[in-house]
């Protein structure tokens, strides 16, 4: 089956820079668009980012517009999150997630990865 692998994850101060790697194995990726959620204590998991494999097309949310950045690496089939000017609200588990069209909402993802714990500290 297809398997979803974050890191890249940690401790940073609030201003800091995380990058979060996703690495799928398992099954070509080349179709399916990926993307991250996160999801903070006592909050619903949340859409992030979301890029396309074939067409390089990208969205990012509002909440994290012009602060963090998707982009991928087919050859290795791998997304990525860099993540600038964190905040302490962008504490959360982040998931790493794959769907055959579009992954900005729940219903559209098939492959969830185990998560990535990110603490901005103040």
């Amino acid at each position: 089956q297809v398997q979803l692998v974050e890191s890249g994850g940690g401790l940073v101060q609030a201003g800091g820079s995380l990058r979060l790697s996703c690495a799928a194995s398992g099954r070509t990726f080349s179709s399916y668009a990926m993307g991250w959620y996160r999801q903070a204590p006592g909050k619903e998991r949340e859409f992030v980012a979301g890029i396309s494999w074939n067409g390089g097309s990208t969205y990012v949310a509002d909440s994290v517009k012009g602060r963090f950045t998707i982009s991928r690496d087919n050859a290795k089939s791998t997304v990525y999150l860099q993540m600038n000017s964190l905040k302490h609200e962008d504490t959360a588990v982040y998931y790493c997630a794959a769907g055959p069209i579009v992954v900005d909402r729940p219903s559209g993802v098939d492959y969830w990865g185990q998560g990535t714990q990110v603490t901005v500290s103040s």
